[in-house]
């Protein structure tokens, strides 16, 4: 079976996750893997042990060990629900899933920063995950200042677009289909 990989690109609250865990729940034999969950394990139960400036090499450590093993030993199809807004960062992460012949999904979140501003606004996520920033809003300030290079297409296998909470019915079954299509 030919797996695919479904990597998100987005700032913060543009849906990502929520994205993720609809997508999950349609596509037989997917998985999530998000490191805003590796932060809060780590917030909760090893504070002690983030780094106080520069990468959060442990979070990363982390991540990079479960999609190894999700990788290796499963056959799961797999959704990484994370920014991934470094380009060349996808670049890296992409070559290895080819390499392992996985068919790439990228689906960049293009939702208004207008859009952004209001969930913010509006957010009750836990803000004790954040390393780098005090508030969602500083973190989405600090990602509308970046420049930032979108996915392009020929980057991944196929390229995918959410402009609006609309569309995201309609990329989960593109990507259902292409899922099927695999099969063949």
């Amino acid at each position: 079976m030919n797996r695919l990989v479904i990597l998100t690109v987005g700032k913060t609250h543009s849906g990502k996750t929520t994205f993720a865990k609809a997508l999950e729940k349609e596509m037989l034999n997917s998985v999530v893997i998000d490191q805003d969950n590796h932060a809060e394990f780590l917030h909760t139960y090893y504070e002690k042990l983030l780094p106080e400036n520069g990468p959060n090499v442990i979070k990363h450590s982390i991540t990079q060990t479960i999609v190894n093993y999700a990788i290796n030993e499963t056959d799961c199809h797999l959704i990484l629900s994370n920014s991934n807004r470094n380009q060349k960062g996808r670049i890296q992460l992409l070559e290895l899933f080819h390499a392992k012949k996985f068919t790439s999904i990228i689906v960049n979140f293009n939702i208004s920063d207008n859009i952004l501003k209001e969930r913010v606004r509006n957010s009750q996520r836990d803000t004790s995950v954040l390393r780098t920033a005090l508030t969602f809003d500083e973190v989405l300030r600090r990602q509308q200042s970046e420049d930032v290079k979108v996915p392009i297409k020929g980057e991944a296998d196929h390229l995918l677009t959410i402009n609006h909470e609309n569309d995201v019915q309609l990329v989960i079954q593109e990507i259902k289909h292409i899922a099927n299509s695999q099969l063949n």
